[in-house]
């Protein structure tokens, strides 16, 4: 019997290819959703027919083409395609792949340098490809998932245009599977809400999707239901980086939402949240928070709603306790909102800045000692208990001081209340100082 590896290499069998690399664009106008940067109105496409490809940073989720995109923008401007990965790639690799891009660029060639996990690199290494982007030696394509902005050096995203790749739609995701089905001969043997859930498992990434249809078109036998697809299949995970720019984007719409008094999408984002792996905690303190910054006095019960759900969470643990902080959601984006407060207070801080040291009036100075009473502190002071209607009137600003108004309070909820107070003592205000 013959032996696999006694067979000459030419004649061996050729090892099957995954179906992501099979559909791989042939030329830029294959990509599938990234219509917004490559067509002719796109910073790419616009690039592409000027002629003058500058160095970028693709950003965008995993799965949308940032590599190949960058290969294709090698192809059709004619520079040699060199690809690393920050995660392996250390100082003296670098140097060779610098000393050879010089090499092709004295023999008349330039080099797409194309930096996967580009937000991998520190400062000094990101640092390391200046010069060499400068001079012309390469044409720096780096690909993150990350935010720039967060990530990047300044030095670096000077010299580099920040492309923004988009998740694939379902409508994109559509067109990649009519294209894996060509590319296998036969449809996908799914039923119509089958198909659905199965676009919807890839969570907008090309590649997944793609991998999930290998799995899919290996089945014998009639078309999967929805239930049946979800036992053969595991669900791709929620993309959720608790440290990264996706908590900030999510802890934001739920805070949004919140303040939009839109209870069904701060559950949904709440729920998201969770589903990450989000600390409940960290969303307790933060709902705690929504409750004195964004209601505040207009419903004084929304604090005490939260440090109970808090509480009652720290009891019960999870899961019990996260529908504790499930009510606390609701609760906030039905009370009525309010920033009155929250305003006053950093006007008062403002304030507080702007007038120093100034001392507060004598006739409110405390006066524990004879010495302190003979040179008037507390002269003149009126015990507003002593007064008509319990109000003196007094003036408990500094001396010189134009009485500043920081709390203006809406007339919603409880600050209705509040608002007719502050316009009742103003009146008196005025009355005892005529």
């Amino acid at each position: 019997m013959s032996d696999l590896f006694d067979t000459p290499p030419s004649s061996r069998p050729e090892a099957p290819r995954p179906l992501a690399d099979r559909l791989r664009p042939k030329t830029l106008s294959e990509v599938i959703g990234q219509a917004h940067v490559l067509g002719p109105e796109g910073p790419l496409g616009a690039m592409l027919a000027a002629g003058s490809l500058s160095s970028l940073v693709l950003w965008g989720p995993p799965g949308v083409g940032k590599t190949t995109i960058a290969r294709l923008l090698a192809d059709q401007t004619n520079l040699a395609f060199v690809q690393i990965s920050a995660i392996f790639t250390g100082v003296p690799e670098l140097r060779k792949v610098f000393e050879q891009a010089k090499i092709r660029r004295a023999n008349g060639q330039g080099t797409l340098l194309f930096v996967d996990e580009i937000h991998r690199f520190n400062k000094a290494q990101q640092d390391g490809f200046l010069p060499h982007m400068e001079d012309g030696t390469i044409l720096l394509v780096g690909a993150t998932t990350e935010n720039p902005s967060f990530e990047l050096n300044a030095a670096l995203l000077s010299r580099a245009q920040v492309i923004v790749l988009e998740r694939l739609g379902l409508a994109d995701l559509e067109r990649l599977a009519q294209r894996a089905e060509k590319e296998l001969g036969h449809a996908l043997p799914l039923k119509a809400e089958a198909r659905e859930a199965l676009l919807e498992m890839a969570d907008g990434d090309g590649r997944a999707l793609l991998n999930l249809i290998e799995q899919v078109a290996a089945h014998k036998g009639g078309a999967l239901s929805s239930e049946q697809l979800g036992q053969r299949l595991m669900r791709r995970a929620t993309r959720y980086d608790k440290s990264g720019e996706e908590h900030y984007n999510l802890i934001s719409a739920l805070h949004k939402s919140v303040r939009g008094s839109d209870p069904d999408a701060a559950l949904y984002w709440f729920a998201r949240m969770l589903e990450g792996g989000e600390d409940p905690r960290f969303l307790a303190r933060r709902l705690t928070r929504m409750s004195v910054e964004d209601i505040g006095l207009a419903d004084p019960q929304a604090q005490a709603v939260c440090m109970d759900a808090w509480q009652t969470y720290e009891r019960l643990g999870s899961p019990e306790g996260e529908l504790a902080l499930a009510n606390a959601v609701v609760y906030l984006a039905l009370a009525p909102k309010s920033n009155g407060v929250y305003l006053a207070y950093k006007a008062a801080r403002a304030a507080a800045r702007e007038t120093g040291s100034l001392p507060p009036p004598l006739h409110i100075r405390n006066a524990p000692t004879r010495l302190m009473k003979e040179i008037g502190y507390g002269a003149g002071y009126a015990y507003d208990h002593d007064a008509e209607d319990g109000f003196s009137g007094q003036d408990y600003f500094p001396e010189g001081m134009k009485r500043p108004v920081f709390y203006a309070p809406p007339e919603r909820g409880f600050e209705r209340e509040l608002k007719k107070r502050i316009d009742y003592f103003a009146r008196l205000r005025t009355q005892r100082r005529g």
